[in-house]
Parts: C-alpha cells; structure tokens; sequence
C-alpha cells in the first residue's frame, strides 16, 4: 500500500438548481469567500490557477490546477493538480430532485515532504481533516447560493 496515495469522494447535497452550483464552482478564484480552508487562489490565466488551503491541522498544502474538463451540459469540471499534491480532482453537478448533487472525486499523491514523512501514523488524521474541510465547504457554499 502506498501510504501517500489517497481517493475521496464527496456527495453534496444542495436546495440550489444544477447551474448555479456549476457557477459557483467553476470560480475557484472566489473559494476563499465562502470556503474558509481555500486561503489563496491566484489565477495564472483562465485555465490554470494556484490554490493554499489549509484546514484543522497546522499546515497549509499550494498546489496548481489546471483546467482539464469544463463542460457545463454534462456539470463536470475536473483538473490537473501539482505541487504538494500531484493527481486529479473532478466536480460533477447533476439534478437531484428539486436541488443539486454535486460530488467530488479526487485522487493524488502527498509530495509535501512533512506529510510524506507523517504518512503512516497521519494517514487517519489527514482523512478526517479532509472530511472536515469538504463539510465546512459544503456549509459555505449553501451561504454563498442563499447571498446570489
């Protein structure tokens, strides 16, 4: 097993119609408003982007993502990520009654070096920090699509 591989995979429910959730985000640039673990996003042009983020443990991950797939007929964004996490993540938006399911699947390799060092003793810990940070996202964004 390769202790610095992960898969996850997040469900969102939202009361919110399928196009708005895809609006929201295919914005990475305004995470930091309603995501409080996205520090940064700076925008290197309209497909590529560097992201900090940083959640309950104390240290912060930069990686860049580029664009790979934007396609809103289907409500998938996916991209490319590197730095100190190398892979994929990937948005799909769909209809789910009168709201929205949005899931999110990513998977990566830890090339932090701190990370890649705690890697068996953290490995639970990092999941749960996951977790959390994808619940407090979930949280912001139902704020976000009440405020547009």
């Amino acid at each position: 097993m390769d202790w610095n591989h992960y898969r996850f995979r997040s469900r969102w429910s939202l009361p919110a119609p399928p196009a708005a959730v895809y609006a929201a985000l295919e914005r990475p640039e305004d995470y930091p408003h309603w995501w409080p673990q996205v520090r940064t996003v700076t925008r290197l042009d309209d497909e590529t982007g560097v992201l900090t983020i940083r959640s309950a443990l104390p240290y912060a991950m930069t990686f860049t993502a580029r664009t790979t797939r934007r396609d809103p007929a289907a409500g998938v964004l996916a991209v490319a990520l590197s730095g100190d996490i190398e892979g994929w993540a990937r948005w799909t938006v769909t209809a789910e009654g009168p709201g929205t399911l949005a899931r999110y699947d990513q998977e990566v390799d830890v090339r932090k070096p701190l990370l890649r060092l705690l890697a068996v003793p953290g490995r639970p810990v990092f999941r749960v920090n996951h977790r959390l940070m994808m619940r407090a996202g979930r949280r912001g964004l139902l704020r976000h699509l009440r405020a547009v």
